[in-house]
């Protein structure tokens, strides 16, 4: 699907300037609480014109047919671009958790890793992050290593989604 670079993009924001609009797909999540499972899921990215995208994300179990079985994970937030390359996300989660992040976009290219994480008294403790997002022949790959629950940094999700 075409892309176009919108008239009004804050210049700090040309690195992750492929990263706007909506973009849909399926992944695969593991951890050593909850076992594997398969995931459809939305990320919408959108702006105004200043140094920031709002970010929202949804996502749903799927069984081995990729039929929907119950909601998942939501997330939204803002991605900060302080300055071209730099980047800061703050990120809310319906489970009871918030986080801070912090990294650099280059080229089709984004990584980030928690600075800091907050939590509701009911929530999973969920303790430190690393996301990779990537433009691979015009698809969004992401991958997100999570410390939760005791358990040390691994691989949690990963998906490959398409621009809608």
């Amino acid at each position: 699907m075409p892309f176009e670079i919108p008239d009004n993009l804050h210049p700090n924001c040309g690195p992750v300037a492929w990263l706007l609009g909506t973009w849909q797909g399926n992944g695969h999540g593991d951890y050593p609480t909850i076992g594997e499972f398969e995931f459809g899921q939305e990320l919408i990215f959108t702006h105004d014109g200043r140094p920031f995208f709002h970010y929202m994300a949804r996502a749903w179990i799927v069984d081995a047919e990729g039929k929907h079985v119950r909601e998942a994970a939501m997330e939204t937030g803002f991605l900060r671009c302080p300055e071209p390359g730099k980047l800061e996300l703050l990120l809310a989660h319906n489970t009871g958790f918030a986080e801070v992040w912090y990294g650099a976009a280059e080229a089709g290219k984004m990584e980030l890793h928690t600075a800091g994480v907050a939590f509701t008294e009911t929530a999973k403790q969920v303790t430190a992050g690393s996301r990779m997002y990537g433009n691979v022949e015009g698809d969004l790959l992401y991958a997100y290593d999570m410390a939760a629950m005791g358990q040390e940094l691994q691989p949690h999700t990963w998906a490959r989604l398409r621009r809608a």
